[in-house]
């Protein structure tokens, strides 16, 4: 029985484990706004390494409701402090909003993270969304 109990308490913890690598990315679209013949978007983003991320630049997809892509750009998300949540603000000129179907994180440009590999920014991504457009690392 005492394995037993053993065995249930290593499976419950074994999900809380892999949560917790170094140098991971949660990338959150918080909000979409509509601003005067453009479309803002915000985002929540957040560092689990320990030292935090110098700089961090996304290459990112737009795609309309449709599926086509609208357009590829670059969102710098510069520096994110470790354990600490910051918001970026993105304004795209020539959208509406209500256009925008999902949004694709497509790489990782520029990643510099003291002690980290450059791709440690892409290893354990985290994308979510608060509002109807999908987001995706």
């Amino acid at each position: 029985m005492r394995i037993f109990a053993m065995i249930l308490g290593m499976l419950a913890a074994a999900p809380a484990l892999a949560d917790d690598k170094p140098g991971g990315l949660s990338i959150e679209l918080n909000t979409i706004t509509a601003a005067s013949g453009a479309c803002q978007l915000t985002f929540v983003a957040e560092t689990s390494h320990p030292d935090g991320v110098e700089k961090v630049l996304f290459e990112t997809v737009l795609f309309d409701k449709t599926g086509a892509v609208d357009r590829l750009t670059l969102f710098d998300f510069g520096k994110l402090p470790a354990g600490r949540p910051r918001v970026r603000q993105f304004l795209i000129p020539d959208l509406a909003c209500a256009d925008l179907g999902r949004i694709l994180i497509n790489g990782i440009n520029e990643c510099q993270a003291p002690g980290l590999e450059t791709d440690a920014c892409a290893a354990g991504l985290r994308a979510t969304s608060r509002v109807d457009v999908e987001l995706l690392g």
